[in-house]
């Protein structure tokens, strides 16, 4: 696949307003969900003191993991994301298989998520609590963000901003709040994990370091990606493991053992060191972060849609672009009605399992396709390079693989079909697409 030059060309059409900041607070936005309010009882729960050894073991996989992202990104300027570098490097059907996988994951992911933003909400406002209102509660949320999509990306990247903003400013006053009154005693590693434990640790927190491959889909329109996609990366994932590390600091030291068996435990730390006015600060920023995510993720995963559309691998009217606003505006509005229907509908569990394991696989693909993208010369000129060759993308890939062992049997066959799927819709489109080529 071949970057469009013509002036007629879908991707040619759309605007590169995107800057370092503004992608750098889409990945923060994405990858920091309502996950980080409870993530910190769970990894207690299985490694007691031990839990920050897990975070580093994290932040160094996804250190090599989005090494990779900034290069690939840097050289494939394409709206698609990981879809678009891995359909360069490989070719329109390993491509399209991946970006199938990717898609159905952060699909179930959006859903869910947009689901959880209706209970977050019936926790503050009891009244709210009924199934009529929730479901209206999303519908609303959905269709209001697609609209503010379709009107513009440069509005809506810079609502995101705001979101961001709003959902960090909590966890920032926990943290301060925490630091300024530490039980050091609480913070001991105690007796060191076995080694399986440690593991396991790792990948139950690995996936609240996940969302930079959504936020990477509008890659069409970013300005300058071969110098802002690593910029942006890099200082969103600098900033999400110093939270994410200051929240669990923050968590141990407030509550101690207790931190186990807390169903909340940011808020539940809030409490402790703001009373209950800190509990509610966090409460409501929990429904900030929530809502914030589910807007970074109507962003960006319509893209995706819009990018197969482009490709000819769905219909092609997935890739108009509005002639006013020159937003995928089409694209926008068919991923809003999907994630209506699986939010409302709770369809999507199944798919839920497995999105984290096909997300994974994207991973592993887009590593190698680093490698390749290298070979072939692809955005060679300007182009950021991953250091030491070709260590970081096969370090990477061996992080991803061990994450991989972890997965159940039920979770490998959900993305068999997946790919399965994907490779029927390849075979039924392949006579168009051909067709379409050589006119």
């Amino acid at each position: 696949m071949t970057p469009p030059t013509s002036d007629g060309a879908p991707e040619s059409r759309l605007l590169r307003v995107v800057g370092t900041w503004g992608l750098a607070a889409g990945i923060v936005n994405i990858t920091i969900g309502g996950g980080i309010f409870r993530l910190p009882s769970g990894v207690y729960a299985l490694l007691g003191g031990a839990s920050l050894i897990a975070y580093v073991i994290c932040a160094l996989v996804m250190g090599l993991v989005v090494t990779c992202f900034a290069e690939a990104g840097s050289r494939v300027s394409l709206t698609g994301g990981l879809y678009a570098y891995i359909e360069v490097a490989f070719g329109p059907l390993v491509g399209f298989v991946a970006g199938a996988l990717l898609w159905a994951g952060v699909t179930a992911a959006t859903a869910a998520v947009a689901s959880f933003f209706g209970d977050a909400l019936a926790a503050l406002v009891p009244s709210f609590a009924s199934p009529a209102m929730h479901t209206a509660i999303i519908v609303t949320v959905l269709a209001g963000l697609a609209a503010l999509n379709v009107f513009g990306v440069g509005v809506a990247t810079r609502f995101i901003g705001i979101m961001t903003v709003a959902k960090l400013a909590p966890l920032a006053i926990i943290i301060v709040a925490g630091f300024l009154s530490l039980h050091t005693d609480r913070l001991a590693l105690g007796p060191m994990p076995s080694t399986g434990d440690l593991g396991r640790g790792s990948i139950f927190l690995i996936f609240a370091f996940l969302g930079v491959e959504a936020a990477l889909v509008p890659s069409g329109e970013v300005r300058t990606p071969a110098r802002t996609v690593p910029r942006a990366i890099g200082l969103a994932l600098a900033l999400v493991v110093v939270i994410y590390i200051g929240v669990q600091v923050v968590a141990q030291s407030a509550l101690g053992p207790a931190l186990a068996t807390s169903k909340t435990p940011i808020a539940d730390a809030a409490g402790v060191l703001l009373g209950p006015a800190g509990r509610t600060l966090v409460l409501v920023g929990s429904a900030l972060s929530i809502f914030g995510y589910v807007s970074g993720m109507t962003l960006a995963v319509p893209r995706m849609l819009f990018a197969f559309g482009r490709d000819g691998l769905l219909p092609t009217r997935l890739a108009a672009v509005h002639s006013r606003f020159r937003t995928p505006h089409v694209a926008i509005i068919v991923q809003t009605v999907i994630n209506i229907v699986l939010a409302t509908t709770g369809t999507f569990e199944q798919l839920a399992i497995a999105a984290n394991g096909a997300i994974l696989l994207v991973y592993g693909c887009c590593a190698v396709a680093v490698v390749v993208l290298r070979r072939k010369g692809v955005g060679s000129s300007g182009a950021f390079v991953a250091p030491l060759g070709g260590v970081v993308p096969a370090l990477a890939l061996a992080a991803v693989v061990w994450l991989l062992t972890s997965l159940t049997s039920r979770e490998w066959i959900a993305q068999a079909i997946i790919a399965a799927a994907a490779l029927v819709v390849f075979a039924v489109t392949r006579r168009a697409r051909i067709g379409s080529e050589g006119r």
